[in-house]
């Protein structure tokens, strides 16, 4: 009976799961669909010209450049916390994953009203990597919190020096945590739009806001999309073909023993200037700046009637979206544990691909097919939430799946054993243990929603005024004191959420 009820699947919870999914596949028909209808002789002139190859150059430069920058970065900062028996670690360690509470846009406006010459490729690779070392941070810190130091003794054991044994034995054993880390950092970098825009760097991101914005070109930017979408296939391939099939698990019986830490020595002054310089550019100049502008601005910028307007409709839209996400998100989670068929696997994949594109293409896909399928919908609440939805929908799938695995099985099995349906048994006993994932998937989604930028500003209804809309709207006209009010409130209600990141990595990897 057991066995029959797993090979089951429960029909309306499939139903909706690929409603989901086939929500999730617009972004992708719409590329596929604009370069038929464009026509290749259109669709070649809007690529192959030079303007392309300018942005392309920037992109891939700028992707090539920070992305094993903040790679090295995060190991460095995650092995010396780790690893070491440096003063202190304990609080580096927090305030390392700190910089992920604060937007990129938000550490680009920092950098800018310190230094307003900052522009072009290296400015880029400044403000990115400070922002983003922490993908790799997190992920190579809970890993080195799991490795066993057996492997370390034996390789040492066989005559390998320390940095060899770096090297060739615990890299190796980072390569998911480094690749994975690497590839978010990736797609973050195609589809940021502000900060580069900030520090007059032109990427393919802001090169098709602009366009869109400017001229309404539906064929240019829609080309430029297309090339875009390529990119990030192309990242999403590479990741995989680096990963490869090699298996990480330890294989045996018996407990994993402690990981052993350096002794750093002389190099003690080298790894706090390492460490404080890392946390003062990537915290000390955003945060510095922020009080800076409030400071100036007195308690005036605190005044502005529109601060508040924005702050109710960011919670609004952040708590709303983060409800549809984690709802919406259930059933393909429910399904990949209990029922991980084909049909399953493929739909759970379609959520990742489809959110690895950048928001401005999923805001271009929604523009265009509500306006000419549903023109009722278009610049509507609904039509923004789905856009959280399809950008922002693995970040709950993950956690959800996490938790829905560590919930007995049998608990649910006998409830519909009892004459339970599937959806009552799930929701009567298997809902009530994953609350804690269901709480860290709605605060994950909570926090991309609160810092997005780009697919809000071409697809809210108008008069709406989100945190970093405004923000936005301010430093557009280089009014940075107006700005910092909506820069702190926007940290203030990342902080909460980052930490819960934080906490969660380090018990995942003490487990």
């Amino acid at each position: 009976m057991v066995r029959s009820s797993r090979r089951k699947t429960p029909v309306a919870i499939l139903l909706v799961a690929i409603g989901v999914s086939v929500v999730g596949l617009i972004p992708i028909g719409y590329v596929v669909a604009t370069a038929i209808a464009t026509g290749w002789t259109t669709m070649s002139a809007l690529i192959f010209r030079p303007r392309v190859g300018e942005l392309l150059v920037n992109t891939v430069g700028l992707v090539v450049i920070t992305v094993p920058l903040c790679a090295l970065i995060g190991f460095t900062a995650a092995w010396l916390v780790e690893r070491t028996t440096l003063p202190g670690r304990r609080i580096f360690a927090v305030v390392l994953a700190a910089p992920l509470a604060i937007p990129a846009f938000v550490n680009s406006y920092g950098w800018v009203t310190v230094i307003p010459s900052l522009n072009g490729l290296w400015s880029g690779v400044l403000v990115a990597g400070l922002s983003y070392f922490p993908l790799v941070y997190l992920p190579c810190a809970a890993a080195l919190r799991r490795l066993d130091r057996g492997l370390e003794e034996s390789a040492a054991a066989l005559g390998l020096s320390p940095v060899r044994v770096i090297v060739r034995v615990v890299l190796p054993q980072l390569r998911l945590a480094l690749l994975g880390g690497s590839l978010i950092i990736g797609l973050h970098l195609l589809s940021e739009y502000g900060a580069f825009s900030m520090l007059r760097f032109d990427t393919f991101t802001t090169a098709i806001i602009e366009q869109f914005r400017s001229t309404f070109n539906g064929p240019a930017a829609n080309a430029l999309a297309g090339v875009l979408a390529l990119c990030c296939l192309f990242l999403l391939l590479g990741e995989g073909a680096a990963r490869g099939r090699r298996r990480y698990a330890r294989l045996g019986a018996g407990t994993i023993t402690p990981p052993r830490v350096a002794r750093l020595g002389r190099l003690t002054p080298v790894a706090y200037a390492f460490l404080i310089s890392l946390v003062g550019l990537a915290i000390g100049v955003p945060l510095f700046s922020i009080v800076r502008w409030l400071v100036a601005g007195g308690l005036a910028v605190w005044s502005e009637p529109v601060l508040a307007s924005a702050l109710v409709q960011t919670l609004g839209y952040g708590m709303t979206g983060a409800a549809v996400t984690v709802l919406l998100a259930l059933p393909i989670a429910y399904l990949a544990v209990r029922h991980p068929a084909r049909l399953v696997r493929l739909l759970e994949s379609v959520t990742y691909v489809t959110s690895s594109l950048p928001g401005i293409v999923t805001a271009l896909a929604l523009v265009t097919v509500s306006i000419r399928l549903v023109p009722d919908l278009y610049q509507t609440v609904v039509v923004v939430l789905v856009a959280y939805l399809i950008m922002f929908l693995p970040r709950a799938v993950v956690n959800l799946r996490t938790g829905i695995a560590q919930a007995p099985v049998s608990l649910e099995e006998a409830a519909r054993s009892l004459g339970l349906n599937p959806v009552a048994a799930f929701v009567q006993v298997t809902a009530r243990q994953i609350v804690p994932a269901g709480l860290a998937a709605a605060s994950l989604v909570f926090l991309g929603i609160v810092n997005e930028l780009t697919a809000t500003l071409l697809l809210a209804p108008t008069g709406t005024r989100t945190l970093a809309t405004q923000f936005w709207s301010q430093v557009n006209d280089i009014d940075y004191g107006e700005a910092a009010p909506y820069a702190a409130l926007m940290v203030a209600m990342s902080l909460p959420v980052t930490y819960l990141l934080f906490a969660r990595s380090r018990s995942e990897a003490t487990r």
